[in-house]
């Protein structure tokens, strides 16, 4: 069976197969979707069912109760059991980029803490990937499973694809990239994808909130705001565990020194006794509560693990951050990654 859906307020209309989600069937036929995870724990494909009945197979994180008896649905899982009616807003600035299923070597692994690496790619046959500051991409792995990671460069320094990855251990993945990789290895990716890049044509004060590995599309986001002259306010928080977890430091005090606008706070959740830790302590969201009584004005972007997503929409929101100026990134495990470290 087909349904159709009708968005609102463009008038475009698609075709939705049985069993498919509302998402995939736009992206299928070149729709343009807000989109992050995938996966409901970022809540990026957030809009409203204007009328029609969908269903999920799962209970997506991102979707509360208000949210659900408000009309709202998360379309990276909503299926159709009818014809739909939805409001949602179709994002231009994808239109001219090209998803690629891409063959690339890695070309160097870099140890960036004790359990982060950057891993640099290059394309084959000198191949350039045109993407948005914060989009992520796909490994395409041998038995057809995927595992995506952020974009951690700037699109103008493209002659590498960057990435940064953060071991778990016994995630298969990431224990292969660490552990067994051979130098020079073949892979093969798709992307650019998500939903998740700079709005680099809005002139509203910038917060950036992200955790662990969230700093590599945090990073992509501010080279590439520097690189096309954005004067606002930019104010990072970066949420992790311990100072052993930041790295990159040289390079950010970096930013302080060339832009005045930029204003970085790192934020200790489980600080050791040999930090002598002076700074923010706690979870980044709460960091961020502390520091602001009033987010209506900023266009906020978030990257990290969903918990921190979700405690930090929340937040933010009753602080009087408007939604619509809301951009996620929820990173969240991989199957054997999620059981080991629940095993721990």
């Amino acid at each position: 069976m087909v349904f159709k859906v009708k968005i609102q307020p463009s008038g475009h209309e698609f075709d939705v197969e049985t069993d498919e989600t509302v998402l995939d069937a736009a992206l299928r036929q070149s729709i343009d979707l807000p989109y992050g995870c995938r996966g409901g724990a970022c809540g990026s494909c957030l809009g409203m069912l204007l009328s029609g009945q969908v269903r999920y197979e799962e209970e997506p994180i991102a979707l509360t109760d208000e949210l659900r008896q408000t009309g709202k649905a998360l379309f990276c899982m909503a299926i159709p059991e009818t014809d739909l009616v939805i409001g949602a807003d179709e994002l231009e600035e994808l239109a001219d980029i090209q998803i690629k299923n891409l063959r690339c070597r890695v070309e160097q692994k870099v140890r960036m803490n004790h359990d982060v690496i950057a891993l640099k790619l290059k394309l084959a046959g000198d191949e350039r990937l045109q993407y948005h500051a914060g989009q992520y991409i796909e490994f395409i792995l041998e038995d057809g499973k995927r595992r995506a990671f952020s974009i951690a460069n700037a699109p103008h320094k493209d002659e590498l694809i960057e990435l940064h990855i953060r071991h778990v251990d016994g995630g298969v993945f990431t224990d292969f990239l660490f552990d067994e990789m051979p130098d020079k290895s073949l892979l093969r990716i798709e992307g650019p994808l998500g939903s998740f890049y700079l709005r680099e044509n809005s002139e509203r004060p910038i917060l950036m909130v992200g955790g662990g590995t969230g700093f590599g599309p945090i990073k992509a986001m501010v080279e590439h705001a520097m690189y096309v002259g954005l004067k606002q306010p930019v104010h990072i928080f970066m949420g992790v565990r311990a100072l052993r977890d930041l790295y990159m430091k040289e390079m950010v005090e970096d930013w302080f020194k060339e832009n005045s606008n930029i204003k970085f706070v790192p934020v200790l959740s489980q600080s050791m006794k040999e930090d002598n830790w002076q700074g923010e302590t706690g979870y980044v969201h709460e960091a961020v509560g502390r520091m602001y009584e009033d987010l209506s004005g900023f266009d906020i972007y978030l990257c990290g693990p969903p918990p921190m997503i979700n405690s930090a929409v929340e937040l933010f929101i009753a602080k009087g951050a408007d939604r619509n100026h809301m951009y996620s990134d929820a990173f969240e495990y991989s199957a054997d990654a999620r059981k080991a470290l629940e095993g721990k």
